[in-house]
């Protein structure tokens, strides 16, 4: 099967489950955005393994074309801007909602629906079986980990961010805190070293970016005085979270020379 024919297949697969008769895109980038839509869409269930096995084989050549990255593992601390699914590390940080499954939103611009997407949807089988488990949502500031399937990483760490509805509370100060200690401790509890943390609560969650950043770094630094982990990158999308993440580092890093 070429590119084109495995999407085919998953697409039809899909429609198949839903009975829903659609003409198949004439692009290959449409015929992509129909799967993702109905990977988004779908609650989480049992799965054939011919689909598992032609959708990793797709999803390996989406990740080849858009690159895997790795980065430099000399520094301890590093600020990438960037696609967070093309980073080859132990573990990366998905910021999730408190069912845990994934975005159900179909073509969603979230974090937690490109991970889903571009790992594949035993993801989503997984993170339903620790939730039904579970018995309960997901509290704030608390983690879970899965296997990241087609990802580039190893696993993927799920946490759940404060809401900011008007004023920023000391509480959704502590409350995302503790969502970085939880993921840290947790990636130690499996013996992994390397973290890549996206902006946890500050998309539509709509923590302030700054503050985000300086509780995220201060978190962070304390927790790696006495940690084996060797290396955290803070995982930016945009110019100016990048350049938040710069000035703290810097401003930091000059406390700790005096």
């Amino acid at each position: 099967m070429n590119q084109r024919e495995r999407l085919k297949y998953l697409v039809e697969y899909l429609l198949k489950e839903k009975t829903i008769n659609i003409d198949i895109p004439a692009t290959d980038d449409e015929l992509f955005s129909l799967y993702r839509s109905l990977v988004n869409i779908r609650e989480a269930a049992p799965i054939s393994k011919e689909f598992i096995e032609i959708e990793g084989l797709m999803l390996e050549e989406e990740t080849n074309k858009k690159g895997i990255v790795e980065l430099d593992k000399s520094q301890r601390i590093i600020v990438w801007k960037g696609d967070i699914t093309r980073l080859k590390v132990d573990v990366i940080v998905n910021a999730a909602n408190n069912r845990m499954e994934g975005c159900f939103i179909p073509e969603h611009h979230c974090i937690d629906n490109a991970i889903h997407t571009y790992a594949g949807i035993e993801l989503r089988n997984e993170c339903h079986q620790i939730m039904t488990r579970q018995g309960f949502l997901e509290p704030v500031g608390k983690a879970k980990i899965t296997k990241a399937y087609h990802l580039p990483s190893r696993y993927i760490l799920h946490t759940v961010g404060p809401i900011i509805k008007d004023i920023i509370t000391t509480k959704d100060e502590i409350l995302l805190a503790s969502c970085y200690e939880s993921c840290l401790r947790l990636a130690e509890d499996h013996h992994l070293s390397s973290i890549a943390f996206c902006c946890i609560s500050t998309g539509v969650y709509h923590f302030p970016p700054k503050r985000a950043a300086e509780i995220a770094v201060k978190t962070i630094q304390k927790y790696l005085q006495h940690s084996n982990i060797k290396q955290v990158i803070f995982n930016v999308f945009s110019d100016q979270d990048e350049e938040i993440y710069h000035q703290i580092l810097s401003h930091e890093i000059k406390i700790e020379q005096k």
